[in-house]
């Protein structure tokens, strides 16, 4: 991955809530879904909040391993795995990386705001989108049972004045 100085996590780059907030409703969301947090899988979001942005399996893993959470890549990809079937991270497929979801609490469809410039992943909540997307597939006679929005542009800090 590229430099994530500029990775932001929420349109005004000030961090959506506090971690220890999006933490706590990822624990309530978790365990609403008769999940839990286990030690890796929390440390893993919080390994996504801390970077503020989108991070591929190995960089998770990395910061795992220096931990002493272990070294083989299935100890990150299942954490990551959990994090995102459960709604507490997302995955960036146009950078194959990770983020964390800034509002784990709430069942929602998002669309991201991709970087071009330094790869900061912005997490954009999209109703109205969402809502013409799934219109878009009734009218055409399909089911949408997953969809991810990715939008490819430049953020603030990468935008000359």
């Amino acid at each position: 991955m590229t430099d994530h100085a500029h990775a932001f996590c929420c349109p005004d780059h000030s961090g959506a809530a506090p971690a220890e907030a999006i933490l706590a409703q990822a624990e309530a969301r978790a365990r609403a879904r008769g999940a839990r947090l286990t030690p890796v899988r929390r440390r893993t979001l919080e390994i996504l909040l801390e970077a503020h942005g989108a991070l591929g399996a190995y960089d998770v893993l990395e910061k795992l391993a220096a931990e002493g959470y272990g070294t083989q890549p299935p100890v990150a990809y299942r954490a990551l795995n959990f994090l995102v079937e459960h709604g507490l991270a997302h995955r960036i497929r146009r950078l194959n990386a990770f983020t964390a979801c800034t509002h784990p609490g709430e069942d929602h469809r998002a669309a991201f705001l991709i970087c071009a410039q330094c790869n900061s992943v912005t997490e954009a909540t999209a109703p109205e989108l969402s809502r013409a997307l799934h219109a878009a597939a009734r009218t055409a006679g399909f089911t949408i049972e997953c969809s991810t929005i990715e939008a490819l542009g430049r953020c603030s800090a990468c935008t000359p004045a």
